[in-house]
């Protein structure tokens, strides 16, 4: 597992739970399910808010990119260099629109492109045509206004690139004709750090386990609905906790709490839910943590394009 879970309070209220979200780089969906019952436009001033920045990362192979599609994942693990720890970099995903999925499967990283051009695949324009849009454009040329942001990496994949969008906001949403969707600044970091041939997994895991100290934890995120499977949550839970004790034998705490494992995934919380001996409840343990107080501005209207916003604003 990485990162730590935070709690903040508002104190400009004029921010939104996406303006959060995008702060702590995390997606639509990751700040809406830790926060339920908070308005997402009008939190309010003081509202104490759940900042999800803990995550437990996908089955291995932890080499070159990863992407989880129903958790909205993608997670970078550059080759350590030699006599460094091995590190991972983890940012949020806009995903596919129903029934326009991201292959699932190994490829790699075949061209990077700096503002890219787009012109606009004949399926896409007839969508576009039977939604009501007969004037949506047939080629974006590079600039703020290009949905393919001013970055993008092709995979293998035909016509799949993991690129930014010139529509930030949604992040974590299913958004996109198959291709993987940044936030304008995580393009901008992963694209000089990932060269070309990087090898790139596409998964289909929904539920996650995975272990700090000694505290086993569960995450469940909403499946996919292109990815239909014959497995149930519990099924899946039971084969993500096997496989991690296969990966670490003797290192997991005995017995190990199937039940509570079950009822986990059946909960399906985004946010890793503590199981096992002395696990306590998740609302317990963010009630104990000491909220620090947020204070930026609003990214504002002017951010919702595939620029990068001003350094300020992504300042911690």
């Amino acid at each position: 597992m990485v990162g730590h879970m935070r709690v903040i309070t508002l104190e400009n209220p004029a921010n939104t739970l996406l303006d959060i979200a995008r702060h702590y780089d995390l997606g639509y969906n990751e700040i809406t399910a830790a926060n339920p019952g908070v308005s997402v436009w009008l939190p309010g001033l003081g509202t104490r808010i759940v900042v999800p920045t803990e995550f437990i990362l996908p089955p291995k192979p932890w080499v070159g990119i990863v992407v989880d599609i129903p958790q909205r994942r993608l997670y970078y693990f550059p080759t350590p260099r030699p006599g460094r720890a091995a590190r991972v970099v983890t940012v949020p995903i806009g995903i596919a629109r129903r029934g326009w999925p991201t292959p699932l499967g190994r490829t790699r990283i075949i061209a990077k492109y700096r503002d890219p051009s787009w012109i606009v695949p004949k399926d896409i324009q007839q969508e576009h045509r039977s939604e009501g849009d007969p004037q949506f454009p047939s080629y974006f040329p590079p600039g703020p206004g290009n949905p393919m942001g001013m970055l993008a990496m092709q995979t293998g994949f035909p016509e799949i690139f993991i690129h930014g969008t010139d529509r930030p906001w949604g992040i974590g949403m299913r958004v996109s004709h198959g291709c993987m969707h940044l936030y304008p600044e995580d393009a901008a970091y992963l694209f000089p750090r990932v060269p070309v041939g990087t090898s790139v997994r596409i998964i289909d895991r929904p539920v996650l386990v995975g272990i700090r100290g000694h505290q086993l934890y569960v995450s469940a995120a909403p499946a996919v609905s292109d990815y239909p499977s014959a497995r149930s949550y519990g099924t899946q839970a039971v084969a993500a906790l096997s496989r991690l004790r296969a990966h670490l034998p003797g290192q997991l705490p005995e017995p190990l709490p199937w039940k509570q494992l079950l009822a986990a995934a059946q909960a399906r919380r985004i946010v890793p839910v503590p199981i096992g001996p002395g696990a306590s409840r998740v609302e317990r343990e963010l009630a104990a943590l000491r909220p620090v107080a947020y204070k930026l501005v609003p990214y504002g209207v002017d951010a919702n394009n595939a620029a990068t916003p001003p350094l300020a604003a992504t300042q911690p």
